[in-house]
Parts: structure tokens; C-alpha cells; sequence
């Protein structure tokens, strides 16, 4: 990105609108639009789209997942000036990526019919200082998945229940949960939920507080069920933590709506074991929540016809067909970011997994408590990293929950110098 508008962004965060595109040709065929994206279903969706109509004509491309290589393409494809039409963007990489010049200012493009059917709280994760720079198709609150045959006594409502449960529910083998070593993203959600905001906008400067507050609490808080040997601490992926969930020594999980059916597709045979329950609370006075997972769409620069563009994904995270065909291709929970679809999910949705529970009723009320002023940083997957390898010392005995989470603000801050930001620091 040329230095004069990173300068915008340090002072004001507002990004200028990219110059117009040209409009379609005039060949007489119909606009044709690239879409990449790692979401299981989008082909399922472009095949529905395009025969919806004959003005625009969708071209799918499959890639990696952003952890394997997506966003690297997606970037590299940006420096060469081919990008695609649409990509699929995660909402901690949308503050880089728009940064970057690779998501454009769809500000103007968002039409008020649009804001009116997407959840507010969704909508405000994908913007900034005003401006939008990707539209969200699901937005994730975190819930409790928990074995409602294992989990003695009653769910936890507050965060010093969930301890007591885990005091009652530890034993030689079995703890209540995993302390996720690679769950950077679920810690975030755990201090967004207890008021942290690691990043904030104001004054015209990134203002970096990794280690505030609210996230020494929840720090606190987990370093203490560490060392009193009351979860286990390892990956929330992998062959140990499937191991742990299907011989029943992990009655709970914590993390995203979308994760239900994720739980369904992996473990068939445990159903009717498995329920959902609001995560616990630090105030049940005051209920919040944070999000774990979810997608936004992204209009590129190189986009020649954003119009089209914007078209194609008002479609696809606001028509009921769309979400239909998505669900076409396998199980899923994901909460949509357009609430008018919630129904559509819940149609769609098998509840006999989790003992006939309306789970999509709970992530309706849960997403409706979602915590504004959240900002996720420039270089999430940077700061994400290094979070996560201080994770892993931590349960081994070689630091602590806190450690990680400074020595992820450290690491963060000579990236946010690099892009030219106007930056700040603080402790609280």
C-alpha cells in the first residue's frame, strides 16, 4: 500500500474509496465475476446464484483454508494485480487485508436495504472509522457444548460455577475441558466477552492494550484452573483432542455456534449425548458474549465490476436460497450474520443430534449479546502465532497465561510500525 495512504489510516483510519472500476463490457454476454473462497458449500452457492439469473455469471475457484496457504494466495494473487472478484475473508483478517489495498471501500456500495438485514453487531466487526470494507455471512457467539450425560449437577451460569464443575468433575482420567494451546481466537473471545479490547481506533492511532484489565482477569482466571490441574492443556485440533472427546474425558467445549455441527459430521455416535448452554458469565446482570469463527466477503481492488460484485454477495448472505444450498452440501450450524435465516438453519438443522433442543433459538439470543467495540488488530495472524507458542509453554509449566498474552502485544507492535501506523501502547 503506497505510504501516503498508510498515513491516512494512521491519522484517521478512514482508507479512501478506490478509484472506480470500469463498468461491463459491452460484448453483449453476461458480467462475469471471480469468487475464491475455502467455505465447504460455495460451489453449491454459485451454481444457485447463476441460475438465478443470466445478467451475471459466477466463476468458483476452491482454495486452502487461510491457516494452509489461503490468504498467502489471496495476497500474492493482490501484488500481481489478479485477485478475484469476491474472496472470503475471516473478521480478524479484515483490519489487515484492508489495510493492505486487497479489500476495497464497499462504504457506498452497501446498500441500506442491506445494513437492514445483517445483525448490527456483525456488520460493526467489518467496519471501520465508518467506513465497511467486507460483508459478514455468519457471525459465531460463543456457547457451552457440554455431555449432558457426564456434566454433574447443574450448567454453569457464571465463570466460578464452571470452576466448582470442574473441582466435582476432575478425576484420575477426565477434566471439564481443554485450555486450547492453539486457540488464540478463543481466548480472545473469553477477554472480549469480560470487556478487554485489545485494539481501538480512537484518536487517530492504533491503540494496542493486549494485556488489559479485563484479559488480566480472564488470565487469571485460566493460569488458575492450569495449575490446579483442572483442565487439560493441549490443541482443540487433532488426534489428542479427538481422543479426549470420544472416550468422554472432555464433557465440555467451549467455542463457536458453528462448532455444533461440526461435532454432529465428527462424532455420529454420540448423539443424543450432547447439549447447549450459554457460556458462562463474569455479571449475569450483564450478559456478553464474544465470537469465535465466521466469514465475511470482500470486493477486491482489482474487482472490474463491484456493482456485480456486490450483487452476487447481498445474495449470498441474505437470500434464503443461498443459505439452502450451502446447507446442501453437509451439516451445519453457522449462525447467519442476515437474522431473517435463522429459521432457515433451524428448518434445516437436525435436532435429534442434540437431543431435540432448538440450539438455534440459543444462538439467536446469545448473538443479540454479543459485546460492541471489539477491533481485531492489523496482523492478527502474526499476534496469533505468538499467543499461541506462549499458550503451549504455559501448560507445560514454562510461563504463564499472561506471559503469552505480552509477549503477543510486544511482538504485534513492531508490525503495526512497519505498516506506518500511528500507534499507542498500554498495560490497562
Amino acid at each position: 500500500m503506497p505510504a501516503s495512504r498508510r498515513a491516512v489510516l494512521a491519522a484517521s483510519l478512514a482508507l479512501p474509496l478506490a478509484a472506480a472500476c470500469s463498468a461491463p463490457g459491452g460484448s453483449g454476454g453476461p458480467t462475469r465475476i471471480t469468487f475464491w473462497s475455502a467455505l465447504r458449500g460455495s460451489q453449491e452457492v454459485v451454481d444457485a446464484f447463476n441460475r438465478t439469473q443470466h445478467r451475471i455469471r459466477v466463476d468458483f475457484q476452491q482454495i486452502p483454508s487461510g491457516d494452509q496457504g489461503g490468504y498467502a494466495k489471496l495476497s500474492n494473487a493482490a501484488r500481481a494485480g489478479n485477485a478475484p472478484d469476491v474472496a472470503t475473508i475471516e473478521y480478524p483478517q479484515v483490519p489487515g487485508f484492508a489495510i493492505d489495498g486487497v479489500a476495497r471501500d464497499i462504504t457506498d456500495l452497501v446498500s441500506d436495504r442491506l445494513r437492514a438485514k445483517l445483525l448490527p453487531q456483525a456488520l460493526r466487526l467489518t467496519t471501520f472509522a465508518g467506513r465497511v470494507f467486507t460483508v459478514p455471512l455468519d457471525v459465531e457467539p460463543m456457547v457451552l457444548h457440554y455431555r449432558s450425560d457426564l456434566f454433574p449437577g447443574p450448567i454453569p451460569r457464571t465463570w466460578d460455577e464452571f470452576a466448582e464443575a470442574a473441582r466435582r468433575i476432575r478425576d484420575g482420567r477426565r477434566r471439564i475441558a481443554v485450555f486450547p494451546t492453539d486457540g488464540a481466537t478463543q481466548f480472545a473471545a473469553f477477554a472480549w466477552q469480560a470487556g478487554a479490547r485489545w485494539f481501538d481506533t480512537s484518536a487517530g492511532a492504533w491503540n494496542v492494550s493486549l494485556a488489559d484489565a479485563a484479559t488480566q482477569r480472564v488470565s487469571a482466571y485460566w493460569q488458575g484452573l492450569i495449575e490446579d490441574g483442572l483442565v487439560f492443556t493441549n490443541p482443540s485440533s487433532g488426534r489428542q483432542s479427538d481422543a479426549q472427546i470420544g472416550q468422554g474425558l472432555v464433557p465440555a467445549r467451549l467455542s463457536g455456534a458453528w462448532d455444533a455441527g461440526a461435532q454432529m459430521k465428527a462424532r455420529p455416535g454420540q448423539k443424543g449425548k450432547w447439549a447447549i448452554a450459554p457460556l458462562p458469565q463474569w455479571d449475569p446482570a450483564h450478559p456478553a458474549v464474544g465470537t469465535h469463527g465466521g466469514s465475511t466477503f470482500a470486493v477486491t481492488k482489482d474487482c472490474a465490476n463491484p456493482e456485480a460484485a456486490m450483487e452476487f454477495i447481498e445474495w449470498q448472505v441474505s437470500h434464503p436460497d443461498a443459505l439452502r444450498a450451502r446447507l446442501s452440501s453437509g451439516t451445519s450450524s453457522q449462525y447467519p450474520a442476515a437474522p431473517a435465516l435463522v429459521e432457515v438453519g433451524g428448518q434445516a438443522f437436525d435436532r435429534s443430534y442434540y437431543g431435540g433442543q432448538d440450539i438455534y433459538r440459543l444462538f439467536d439470543e446469545q448473538a443479540r449479546l454479543i459485546r460492541d467495540g471489539w477491533v481485531w488488530g492489523p496482523r492478527m495472524s502474526a499476534t496469533q502465532r505468538v499467543l499461541q507458542d506462549g499458550f503451549a509453554r504455559a501448560g507445560a509449566g514454562q510461563g504463564t497465561v499472561l506471559d503469552a498474552v505480552r509477549d503477543a502485544q510486544k511482538a504485534t507492535m513492531p508490525d503495526l510500525v512497519a505498516l506506518g501506523l500511528a500507534t499507542t501502547e498500554h498495560e490497562s
